[in-house]
């Protein structure tokens, strides 16, 4: 079942979503509870039936069941009941995996079961309140409420990063002090970023890692924030006779975000005939060689992949002195 010809047009604020479920083990009176979840179909290769897996000599977390190999790439297989804490998985008749590619990788997930596929707009997707983060340890980045149920979507990139920290997002080592020598003496006196990532972990890395390199930052938890940031600053702009750049140099954005998606963000930036004037980076797991036509479609000036984070300063001040013809 591969899902590679039914991506939506960019710049929308639409996405589809996969919804599958997991049953839970029966309890005391025999009743199975089952929960639906949901993963954005861009990050979804194919879905295929369960097949036949090895075992690793040495296995990163009890939920990775093993790898086997789909069309000469050995995938490593991830029960995903099992990494929520619901029990280890029986195979069933049912039973689906859902084999996806997001931060640059390819992985593969075991689920009980696959139902269909939701088109929404960003707006029907809530974040996630505390008390549901908690529950979830983090793991669920938003939630989309139907009339019968309630489908959390999966942060995805997290739980790959649980099974194999190697692959979390961190600055590299020795980053900061390079990041520290990048600062070149400029005729401007401050650079200013606005952000706008759904995650608080990563908006505050980027956060930090552009202070230190000089810049006032301003953080949003997602596009319509940012945007309503942005409307603000246009409107001063112009009462103050000012230009954007007095006000904001560069905006770094996620993709996937509850209300407003990254895509749509950009697009209404670059329709804008003040805010174009500047410069965009989408900073994101679905930065992939499929899915780069995405962004390049709505205007952005880079794109860089997650965990990729230490390339966001130099490509940053790169774009500042070619938007705003200056010397760094």
């Amino acid at each position: 079942m591969s899902q590679t010809n039914i991506l939506l047009e960019s710049g929308t604020n639409e996405l589809e979503l996969v919804e599958f479920y997991i049953d839970e083990k029966a309890d005391a009176s025999g009743k199975t509870y089952r929960g639906y979840y949901g993963v954005n179909v861009a990050k979804v290769l194919e879905i295929i039936r369960l097949p036949a897996v090895t075992q690793l000599p040495e296995i990163p977390h009890p939920a990775v069941m093993g790898a086997f190999n789909l069309r000469s790439r050995i995938i490593p297989l991830v029960d995903l009941s099992l990494w929520l804490g619901k029990g280890e998985s029986v195979a069933e008749e049912s039973t689906k995996v859902i084999v996806s590619e997001f931060n640059r990788m390819i992985s593969a997930f075991m689920v009980s079961g696959v139902t269909r596929i939701h088109r929404l707009s960003w707006t029907q997707v809530e974040a996630p309140g505390r008390h549901l983060n908690e529950y979830s340890g983090n793991s669920v980045t938003g939630v989309v409420r139907f009339d019968d149920r309630i489908l959390l979507v999966l942060d995805m990139e997290k739980i790959v990063a649980d099974l194999n920290p190697g692959l979390a997002m961190k600055i590299e080592e020795g980053a900061m002090a390079s990041i520290e020598e990048a600062k070149r003496p400029s005729k401007k006196e401050h650079f200013r970023a606005l952000i706008a990532d759904d995650s608080t972990s990563i908006r505050r890395m980027i956060g930090t890692m552009l202070e230190k390199a000089g810049f006032e930052v301003t953080q949003t938890v997602n596009g319509q924030d940012a945007w309503n940031v942005l409307m603000d600053v246009k409107r001063r702009a112009a009462e103050e006779n000012k230009p954007l750049s007095e006000f904001f140099d560069i905006m770094v954005s996620d993709i996937e975000m509850p209300e407003m998606d990254g895509h749509n963000l950009t697009k209404r930036v670059k329709d804008d005939p003040v805010l174009k004037g500047m410069p965009v980076i989408l900073f994101s797991s679905l930065i992939t060689d499929r899915l780069r036509h995405k962004g390049e479609a709505v205007g952005a000036d880079d794109q860089i992949s997650k965990p990729n984070i230490t390339d966001l300063t130099r490509r940053a001040f790169e774009l500042i002195a070619q938007y705003q013809n200056i010397e760094l």
